[in-house]
C-alpha cells in the first residue's frame, strides 16, 4: 500500500479523534513539529526506521522528542503507533493531510505565495484580502522566498497557479521571440 494511502488514513483518523477531543489545532500543530523534526534530522529518521535498533530505543526516542515539543498523550500515542506499525516515515505525509483535512473543515484555504525577497506585511495583508475575494474562502497566506523569481509573485492555491513572476514573463518573451522550429 502507497505511503500516501496510509498517510491519509491516519490523517482522518487523527483529525476525527481531535474533534472528538476538542484538541484539533493542537493535535496539528503538534504532528506539524514532529514532522519537521523527522523531515530535518537524518539521524531520527534512521534511529526510527533501522530494524536494527530496539523497539524500545525508538519508543524512547520518541517519548524524548514527544518531551522537547510538550506534546500531548493523543500525540504520544499516534507517534508511538506509527513507530508500533512501522509507519513513521509517513509522518511528513500524515501531518500534509492533517493540517488539509483540518483546513477544509474549518473552510479555510492555503495560499503558498512564493516571492524574489521577503515583502513588507502591509504587502502581504493586501494580497490576503484579494485573494479572499477571490475565493470566496478564508485565506491563510504561507511564504516562501525563491531568488530565482529575479522579481514578482508566484502563488499557488490548491491546484491553481497564479505566475506573476519577472522569470516566466522573461521566458514567455524569449518563446515569443525565437523561431519555432
Amino acid at each position: 500500500m502507497s505511503v500516501q494511502i496510509v498517510a491519509r488514513r491516519y490523517a482522518q483518523a487523527i483529525l476525527e479523534l481531535g474533534v472528538e477531543q476538542r484538541s484539533l489545532d493542537t493535535l496539528v500543530e503538534e504532528i506539524a513539529t514532529v514532522a519537521s523534526a523527522w523531515s530535518a534530522s537524518v539521524d531520527l529518521r534512521n534511529a526510527i526506521e533501522n530494524p536494527l535498533v530496539a523497539h524500545d530505543a525508538k519508543i524512547a526516542v520518541v517519548g524524548e522528542l514527544c518531551a522537547q515539543i510538550g506534546a500531548s498523550p493523543t500525540t504520544r500515542n499516534v507517534l508511538r503507533l506509527l513507530v508500533d506499525r512501522r509507519r513513521a516515515k509517513a509522518l511528513p505525509y500524515v501531518a500534509q493531510y492533517l493540517r488539509e483535512l483540518a483546513d477544509a473543515r474549518k473552510g479555510v484555504v492555503r495560499a503558498e505565495v512564493t516571492t524574489a525577497a521577503p515583502l513588507g506585511d502591509a504587502y502581504y495583508a493586501r494580497l490576503q484580502a484579494q485573494l479572499e475575494k477571490m475565493t470566496g474562502h478564508e485565506v491563510v497566506v504561507d511564504k516562501r522566498t525563491d531568488p530565482s523569481l529575479v522579481a514578482g509573485v508566484v502563488t499557488r492555491i490548491g491546484d491553481r497557479i497564479l505566475d506573476g513572476s519577472l522569470r516566466t514573463r522573461l521566458q514567455s518573451l524569449r518563446d515569443a521571440l525565437l523561431p519555432q522550429s
